[in-house]
């Protein structure tokens, strides 16, 4: 079985990201065993004999490139384990030297996974991963939990915001560099831990013991109203559940809008897609009263995921049977999948739209934008995406290892390709669209697109520009130690705590006792963000990651940016004149149908409560 991914990288799947203050971990697993079997065979065909190896073989393959390449790796492995030296391993030789990098030669895409990446990539699409449920903080001498996931093993163990974990199997953490604590904390990741555990307020550690489990991990990772009548979701990536989560994102807003709206507006599922608008294109009933009024989309760094996912998610947004995308390879006759009807329990909206995206918005998320902006559904907002317009396969091994393929290129319901060419690789010169055209790409009402990679908004949001200063504190974990100093010098700390001068001052007197410098200049222009750092890391200690994420996103520009286009969607959406749109003919109107005039098949979501591989 095939699984079609649009992701970023190859790598990129492959990543578990220890989310501790300003520390990412990229953890990439050893060979599992296939780096042996291939040297031996190889090595005992050339030593056989060197006359067959030499002669016979040559002669016999002459005409296979494949053959005699082969040989030449035997040959060359064979000199290498007799005469290096160091003893080779034949793992790194063969797996990470030959096959990984003969891969990388293809494209940056396609990607080789032995036993334990392939693990942790089924376990991705599944929305999962072996582990406790904890998100920390790390820094030199001290973890602490920042946040736990809901019915994990750290949360039916009690843990939770604030707790800071000051033995892991009897190694205490005051005593180690920051090099042996990661060490300390992959090592336990997976098999049963003892941690001693000091709650806040609190100045004797309590002994935990902690089973692995699968943990589920969000692909909708924030969610909330920006103000009462406009939500907010950030999609991470597409995966498996994704159309399901979004679907349940809406209906958290949809009731936290009735709420804050006196409760006079019920959200009544899928039938209850919300107000309509420019953009809302009709279908089923529409909730003229609802009280959400707008969504903002977030698919800022987002590298991709599954197309299914995608589709899925898209149907949510857009009516049954219009374009998402078409995908034609050298081995598959080309295929356009259209939005489905969604399950009964499911939460559309077709109310005004915002999708933001940036740089690292990557394939099935600029699939999703690229259809939102074609079929005039939303407005596109922030800056270009990555430009990613290849499909690959996830063909499964032996022994349970995995390759990742580029296998075909995907373009828009114009038909446009957004992949942006990339020298040296087969992608130098990607097909600029599905008919060969390279330029006169419009909406189904007739805007202009643009074509050359990416999916450029309607409307450019910068993000916020950090001086050099600032980041250094980031870097160095300053606003986290400083919330932690302070939450242990404050007992009650309201949501709605913010830093006053006096705040600010103590700030200041932390970073000169820690040896950092405040310079006037820096300290005054990044007066506002100092104060938004301070409070977001003393939320994420005191009521964790969301109440710490809901400060950051709502002071975040480009969100503020995006929040404010609502009422201007009617003008950024308008129709171009009809002479404009003239020229489409009949080829507009079977791309509103998600119909190609090149042909192939037309691919359905007919039931986005089933999507996966």
């Amino acid at each position: 079985m095939l699984s079609h991914r649009l992701g970023r990288t190859g790598p990129s799947l492959l990543t578990n990201f220890l989310r501790c203050g300003e520390l990412a971990l990229l953890i990439t697993m050893a060979g599992a065993g296939i780096g042996p079997m291939v040297a031996r065979a190889w090595a005992q065909a050339s030593a056989q004999s060197p006359s067959a190896s030499a002669e016979a073989p040559r002669a016999a393959a002459s005409d296979d490139a494949v053959a005699d390449s082969s040989s030449d790796v035997a040959r060359i492995y064979a000199a290498m384990e007799a005469n290096a030296a160091d003893p080779v391993d034949p793992d790194h030789v063969i797996l990470d030297g030959g096959i990984r990098q003969g891969l990388a030669a293809l494209d940056p895409f396609s990607s080789f996974f032995d036993s334990d990446q392939f693990r942790q990539l089924q376990q991705q699409q599944r929305g999962q991963a072996l582990g406790f449920g904890s998100i920390l903080y790390v820094q030199v001498g001290k973890i602490l939990v920042i946040s736990v996931a809901p019915d994990s093993p750290s949360a039916r163990a009690g843990l939770g915001p604030g707790d800071e974990i000051v033995r892991v199997n009897g190694t205490r953490i005051a005593g180690l560099d920051f090099q042996s604590m990661i060490d300390l904390l992959q090592q336990a990741r997976e098999k049963t831990v003892r941690l001693g555990v000091i709650h806040p307020g609190k100045i004797v550690a309590q002994d935990y013991e902690l089973n692995p489990a699968e943990v589920n991990l969000p692909s909708v990772d924030k969610t909330f109203l920006l103000r009462p009548d406009i939500g907010y979701l950030h999609v991470a990536s597409f995966e498996s559940n994704t159309p399901q989560e979004v679907s349940a994102a809406l209906a958290k807003l949809q009731m936290a809008a009735a709420s804050e709206s006196g409760g006079a507006h019920a959200s009544s599922g899928g039938k209850n897609p919300g107000p309509k608008g420019k953009g809302a294109r009709s279908e089923g009933a529409h909730a003229a009263d609802s009280a959400l009024a707008g969504v903002v989309l977030d698919l800022r760094d987002n590298h991709g995921g599954q197309v299914q996912a995608a589709l899925g998610v898209a149907s949510i947004f857009l009516p049954k049977g219009l374009s998402v995308l078409t995908v034609r390879g050298r081995a598959q006759p080309p295929q356009t999948l259209l939005t489905g009807q969604l399950p009964p329990d499911f939460q559309s909206w077709r109310g005004p739209l915002v999708a933001l995206v940036n740089g690292e918005t990557a394939s099935s998320a600029e699939v999703v934008a690229a259809a939102l902006e074609e079929h005039d559904r939303a407005v596109i907002a922030g800056e270009s995406t990555y430009g990613k317009g290849v499909v690959q396969n996830v063909l499964p091994l032996s022994d349970d290892m995995g390759l990742a393929l580029t296998m075909a290129q995907y373009f828009t319901p114009s038909g446009r390709s957004i992949q942006r060419p990339i020298p040296g690789t087969s992608l130098a010169a990607p097909e600029p669209s599905r008919t060969g055209e390279t330029t006169g790409f419009r909406t189904d009402d007739g805007r202009a697109l643009a074509a050359g990679g990416g999916v450029t908004p309607d409307v450019i949001l910068t993000a916020r520009d950090l001086d050099p200063w600032v980041q250094f504190l980031d870097q160095r974990g300053a606003f986290t130690q400083f919330a932690d100093q302070y939450r242990d010098a404050h007992s009650e700390i309201s949501r709605g705590f913010q830093p006053d001068d006096q705040v600010l001052g103590d700030f200041q007197d932390f970073l000169h006792q820690s040896g950092v410098r405040t310079p006037e200049n820096y300290w005054e222009q990044d007066h506002d963000y100092l104060e938004l750092r301070i409070r977001t890391e003393v939320m994420n200690l005191v009521y964790g990651v969301a109440a710490g994420d809901e400060v950051a996103i709502k002071a975040d520009p480009q969100v503020q940016g995006a929040e404010g286009l609502f009422a201007r969607i009617p003008e950024l959406l308008k129709p171009s004149p009809p002479s404009e749109r003239a020229d489409r003919g009949m080829n507009g109107a079977r791309k509103r149908q998600g119909r190609f005039a090149a042909g192939g098949q037309e691919v359905r979501c007919a039931s986005c409560s089933t999507m996966g591989r």
